[in-house]
C-alpha cells in the first residue's frame, strides 16, 4: 500500500486497543486508502476515562528540573488549536469548536467557532477572565495578535480584527486576504500559525504569501509556502516548520530569494531537514493510529516509533529555563501524547537538531486525549502549549477502517468540547512573572525573545521616528542580539542608512553582518563586492543572493570569484543560483574564466548546478551555448564532464513526463567533439543522455520539426496587447519567466494546457480554474480565479502572448472566438474542473 501523506496536528489519532479479536468497522469516509475493512483489535485496555484537569496533570512525566502547570480550560476554552499572547500579556485562544463531532465529521459547516481573549486578571498565573473577541466562526485555524488587535485566519479569509471600545470583543474586521485556505477544505492543508519575525514580515505556514504592515496598510508579496501545521523563528530570524511525519524543518537562507528562480525545486537552503533521529519514545501503548494495522507502524509493546502527527514546533527563546535549554527545540507530537526535546546547532550556517531521548522524553502523558497542538513562547519565559483535549483528532476524510473500529470499540468519538492551556516552568520557588511590553528600545536587550520580539513589532508598528536615535546607539551594544533587533527595527522604520549599514556589515558578529547585507540597496554594491573576502559561509550566501540580483557586471564578477572559491559550500552556491535565472549558460562562462588548477573542486559544482537549471529551462538556444563552453573544455575534463552531467539531468525532477526535445537549427558542431571526449561508460552514457534531447532538420530518427506559422500583423498587435495584459496581471503568480511559483501558480513554459486547444485555455481565463489539477505531470491543488473584466481582445491577446512567448509555437487565439465561447457559457457561475475541461467534447456513454 503507498504511504499516505497523514495530516498534521489534526492526524492520525493515538487510539488504545481494547480486545483481541475481529471486530466490524464502520465504513471509511477515506475511501482511496482506507485499508483492511476487517481488522484485529490487540493489547487489552480498559477504555479510557475522560480526566478533569486536575487528574489529567497526575498522568504528565516532564524532564528533571520542571513541572507543568495549568493556565486555562474548558468551560473557558473547547477544542483549543492556535494561541497568541499580545504585548499586554493577554491571551488570544483559537477554539476550533466545530472540528469532528462525531466520524462523519458533523459541525465543520456550522459557525460555532471563536477566537477568546483570555486575561489572568489577579496575576495567579493562571487565567480567570474569557471574552468572545470573535465569535460565529466557520473553522477558525490561526491567530496573532498584531497592530492593537489579531490577525484571524476564517478560512477563507484572514482578517484583521480589533477592539477600539475596550470590550475585548471585535468591533473592526477588515479583510487582509482571501485566499489563507478554502471554505470547507481540508483542516490538515491549509494555511495557519501567522508570525511576524524578525524580517518585519509576517509568515505563515503552508502559505505563499508574505504581508508587511506599513503605515497601517497591509503590503503583500510572495514568498515560498512551507510546512504543514506551525511556525516559529529562531533568535536569528530563521523559520522553523514541520510535517506530519517530521519533525523540524528551517530555511537556512532567506525565503524571498528562491522565489526569483522557480527551478531551484531541490535547493537543500530551503525547506532543509534538520533531524536525522526522530526516534519517539511515549510512556503508554499508542497501537490505534491511523496506519497501526501495518507491522512497522509500531513496535512490539504497541509503542510508536516515529512522528505521524507533528505540528506546531517551538524554538525555546524565553528566559526562565536553565541556560542549556535555550535554543533548543520543542515539538509537539499529539499522536504520542508526548513533547519531544531537540538541541540545535550550526556549523558554516548549517543547522543540525539532535535528538535528546534515550528512553523518554521531554514530556509525556499517559492520558491518550492530551493533544498537544502548538507550542510557545509566552511572555513570562516559560514553555506554553495548547492541548486541544479529545479523543478522535484525525480529520474524517482521512480515516481508515482500522481506526474507526478502535474509535467506536473505546467510545472516544466524546467529549468533544475540552481543552487546555499548559505552561512548562522550571522547579523554582518563584513562578516568572510576564513582562508587559511598550515601545521601548531597551527591550531589544531583554534576555526573553518574544519580549524582544514584541517590543521590534511594537516600535515597527508604531513608526515613531522619536526612537531612531536611539536605536542608532543600539547598534554599539554589547549584545549582538541587541544589535540585531536595532537593525531590524530600524529596517522597519525605513530610517537605515548606507553609513549604518556599512558599520554594520563590519561587524564581529556573523548574524548582523548576514542581516546587513540582506538590507543593502544597490547603492551599497561597490561596499558588497569589496566583501568577498568574506569566509563566514552564511554571509557568503547572503553575499552572493544580493549581488546577483543587482544584474551588474562588477557584482557579477564578484560573485564569480565568490564562488571560485567556495563553489562546494552549498548554501553558498544555492543563493548565488537565486540570480542566475535566464543567464545559466552567461555565468557559467563567466566562471569558468576564473578557473586555476587550485580551484577546479569549487567550480565544478556550480558548472553542474547551472547545466540542471538549463535542463529544466528547456530552451533550446541556452541550452546550445553550454554545450559549446563544455566542448571548448580540456576533453575529459572535469568541467566538460560537470556541464554534460548537468544538461543529462532530468528537465524536472517532479515531474513523470518525458523531458521535452529541443530544436536547433542544425547539428552543432560542439557535439562532434563532446562525442570524441567522452568515451568512458559513464560519460558517454551522460552524453547520450544529452544528445537524445536535441533534434534538428535531417537528424536520423527524429520526427518532423514543429511547423512553426508567423503571426500576421493583427496578431502581433495582439502578442504585443497581450504582452502587456499579463506583466500587469498575470506575471505576480505565474511569474514574468512563466515557471510559476510552487504554492502559488503552476508553470505555464511548456505546459499542456498552455499549448493545447485554444478554446479550453478560453474558458480557464473567463470562468476559473479550481484545482486539483496536473501540469507536466505535476499535481497542483490550486485555484485560477475567473478574470471575467477582461475584454474579448485582452483575452486574445494574452493567451497569444503566453502560446507564442518562451519558444512556444502554438496558434494565436482569435477575438472572434473568445466572444463565442463568452456567449456560449454566459450563465456559467462555477469554475472549471479538470475533469470537466477534459470531458469536453466527448460523447456521452451509451452506458
Amino acid at each position: 500500500m503507498p504511504p499516505q501523506r497523514f495530516p498534521s496536528f489534526i492526524l492520525r489519532s493515538s487510539l488504545f486497543i481494547l480486545a483481541s479479536s475481529f471486530l466490524p468497522s464502520a465504513q471509511a469516509v477515506h475511501q482511496k486508502n482506507a485499508g483492511p475493512e476487517k481488522v484485529e483489535l490487540k493489547f487489552k485496555l480498559p477504555p479510557p476515562a475522560p480526566l478533569s484537569p486536575e487528574e489529567a496533570m497526575k498522568t504528565f512525566k516532564v524532564e528533571k528540573g520542571f513541572h507543568i502547570e495549568l493556565v486555562a480550560s474548558e468551560p473557558m476554552i473547547e477544542s483549543p488549536v492556535a494561541m497568541s499572547f499580545d504585548e499586554q500579556g493577554r491571551l488570544y485562544v483559537v477554539e476550533m469548536r466545530g472540528y469532528m463531532h462525531d466520524l462523519e465529521g458533523d459541525g465543520e459547516k456550522e459557525a460555532t467557532g471563536r477566537v477568546s481573549l483570555l486575561e489572568d486578571t489577579d496575576g495567579d498565573g493562571r487565567m480567570d477572565k474569557a471574552t468572545a473577541f470573535l465569535d460565529n466562526l466557520v473553522m477558525p485555524r490561526a491567530v496573532l495578535a498584531v497592530n492593537g488587535g489579531a490577525l484571524i485566519a476564517v478560512p477563507p479569509n484572514l482578517y484583521f480584527c480589533k477592539d477600539t471600545d475596550g470590550d475585548g470583543k471585535a468591533d473592526v474586521k477588515d479583510v487582509v486576504a482571501t485566499d489563507f485556505g478554502t471554505l470547507g477544505g481540508q483542516p490538515e492543508h491549509m494555511a495557519n500559525t501567522p508570525v511576524w519575525a524578525m524580517d518585519n514580515a509576517i509568515w505563515s505556514a503552508g502559505y505563499s504569501t508574505r504581508f508587511k504592515l506599513r503605515g497601517g496598510v497591509w503590503q503583500k508579496d510572495t514568498g515560498l509556502g512551507r510546512g504543514q501545521w506551525g511556525l516559529c523563528q529562531d533568535d536569528f530570524g530563521r523559520l522553523y516548520f514541520n510535517y506530519n511525519s517530521d519533525m523540524l524543518r528551517a530555511d537556512l537562507l532567506p525565503t524571498e530569494a528562491f522565489t526569483r528562480n522557480p527551478l531551484l525545486r531541490n535547493a537543500t537552503s530551503i525547506n532543509a531537514k534538520l533531524a536525522a533521529d526522530q526516534t519517539l519514545y511515549p510512556s503508554h501503548p499508542t497501537p490505534g493510529v491511523n496506519r497501526g494495522y501495518e507491522a512497522k507502524s509500531l513496535r512490539a509493546d504497541g509503542t510508536l516509533p516515529k512522528p505521524t502527527g507533528t505540528c506546531g514546533a517551538l524554538i525555546y527563546r524565553g528566559d526562565a529555563f536553565p541556560a542549556a535549554y535555550r535554543g533548543n527545540a520543542f515539538v509537539p507530537e499529539p499522536c504520542a501524547n508526548l513533547v519531544k526535546r531537540f538541541t540545535m546547532s550550526e556549523k558554516e550556517g548549517i543547522v543540525k537538531a539532535t535528538n535528546t531521548a534515550k528512553t523518554t522524553e521531554f514530556l509525556t502523558s499517559t492520558d491518550e486525549r492530551f493533544r498537544p497542538v502548538q507550542a510557545a513562547n509566552g511572555p513570562d519565559g516559560a514553555l506554553y502549549l495548547v492541548d486541544m483535549y479529545r479523543g478522535v483528532i484525525q480529520h474524517q476524510s482521512f480515516l481508515t477502517h482500522y481506526l474507526i473500529a478502535n474509535i467506536l470499540d473505546r467510545k472516544l468519538e466524546t467529549p468533544f468540547n475540552r481543552g487546555r492551556i499548559w505552561r512548562i516552568v522550571p522547579d523554582a520557588k518563584e513562578r516568572p512573572q510576564p513582562v508587559k511590553v511598550s515601545k521601548d528600545v531597551q527591550l531589544l536587550t531583554h534576555a526573553n525573545g518574544w519580549v524582544r520580539d514584541t517590543a521590534q513589532r511594537l516600535i515597527v508598528e508604531s513608526g515613531d521616528a522619536a526612537t531612531v536615535p536611539t536605536l542608532k546607539e543600539m547598534l554599539t551594544n554589547a549584545s549582538a542580539l541587541a544589535r540585531l533587533h536595532a537593525l531590524w527595527t530600524l529596517d522597519g522604520l525605513s530610517a537605515v542608512t548606507p553609513d549604518l549599514l556599512r558599520t554594520a556589515l563590519a561587524d564581529k558578529d556573523v548574524q548582523v553582518r548576514a542581516a546587513a547585507v540582506r538590507i543593502s540597496a544597490r547603492d551599497l554594491a561597490p561596499d558588497l563586492i569589496a566583501l568577498t573576502a568574506e569566509k563566514d559561509a552564511l554571509v557568503l550566501a547572503n553575499l552572493a543572493i544580493k549581488l546577483t540580483s543587482f544584474n551588474l557586471p562588477d557584482a557579477d564578477a564578484a560573485v564569480a570569484r565568490l564562488l571560485a572559491s567556495n563553489g562546494k559550500n552549498t548554501l553558498v552556491r544555492e543563493g548565488a543560483l537565486t540570480g542566475m535565472r535566464g543567464r545559466e549558460a552567461a555565468f557559467a562562462k563567466l566562471l569558468v574564466g576564473q578557473l586555476t588548477k587550485e580551484n577546479g573542486a569549487q567550480i565544478m559544482p556550480v558548472v553542474e548546478a547551472l547545466g540542471s537549471l538549463l535542463a529544466q529551462a528547456n530552451k533550446a538556444g541556452p541550452f546550445e551555448e553550454m554545450l559549446e563552453l563544455a566542448a571548448a573544455q580540456p576533453q575529459g575534463g572535469a568541467i566538460q564532464i560537470a556541464a554534460i552531467k548537468g544538461l543529462a539531468s532530468s528537465s524536472d525532477p517532479k515531474s513523470k513526463a518525458p523531458a521535452k526535445l529541443l530544436w536547433l537549427e542544425a547539428e552543432p558542431a560542439a557535439l562532434k567533439t563532446l562525442k570524441a571526449a567522452m568515451t568512458d561508460k559513464t560519460s558517454a552514457k551522460l552524453f547520450a543522455s544529452v544528445e537524445a534531447r536535441l533534434a534538428w532538420p535531417g537528424k536520423p530518427g527524429a520526427p518532423p520539426p514543429p511547423k512553426i506559422v508567423p503571426l500576421n500583423e493583427a496578431q502581433t498587435a495582439l502578442f504585443e496587447k497581450g504582452k502587456t495584459v499579463y506583466a500587469t496581471l498575470c506575471a505576480a503568480c505565474h511569474q514574468p519567466h512563466g515557471f510559476g511559483l510552487d504554492g502559488l501558480a503552476p508553470p505555464l513554459v511548456d505546459s499542456e494546457w498552455v499549448l493545447g486547444k485554444p478554446e479550453i485555455l478560453t474558458r480557464i481565463v473567463l470562468h476559473g480554474l479550481a484545482g486539483p489539477v496536473k501540469v507536466g505531470g505535476r499535481s497542483f491543488n490550486l485555484a485560477m480565479p475567473p478574470l471575467p473584466q477582461l475584454t474579448d481582445e485582452d483575452i486574445a491577446g494574452v493567451l497569444t502572448y503566453i502560446r507564442r512567448e518562451w519558444e512556444h509555437t502554438a496558434s494565436p487565439v482569435e477575438i472572434k472566438s473568445v466572444t463565442t465561447l463568452r456567449a456560449q457559457n454566459k450563465g456559467r457561475m462555477a469554475m472549471w474542473t479538470e475533469e470537466e475541461l477534459k470531458n469536453l467534447g466527448k460523447k456521452p456513454s451509451s452506458k
